[in-house]
C-alpha cells in the first residue's frame, strides 16, 4: 500500500474519531454545567473549540492529498 493511500485511511480514521469525541465532550460539558461545575465545563468547551480546529486541519490535509493528485513522493 502506497503512502498516500495509507494517509487517506489514517486521516479519515482520525476525523471520525475526532468528531465522535467532540460529541462526547459537548455532552460532558453540559453535565458538568448542570452539576454546578461551571469553570470545568468552560474548560471542556474550550477543548471542543480546539478539537474542532484540529478537525479543520485534518480535513485540509485530506483535501490536499486529493488536490495534489494523490501521488507518492
Amino acid at each position: 500500500m502506497e503512502l498516500v493511500e495509507k494517509a487517506r485511511i489514517r486521516l479519515n480514521h482520525w476525523l471520525a474519531h475526532n468528531d465522535g469525541h467532540q460529541q462526547e465532550y459537548e455532552s460532558f460539558a453540559a453535565e458538568l454545567e448542570e452539576a454546578g461545575q461551571i469553570a470545568s465545563a468552560q474548560q471542556v468547551r474550550e477543548m471542543v473549540t480546539l478539537s474542532r480546529k484540529s478537525g479543520v486541519c485534518l480535513r485540509m490535509a485530506l483535501e490536499s492529498l486529493e488536490s495534489e493528485g494523490g501521488e507518492d513522493v
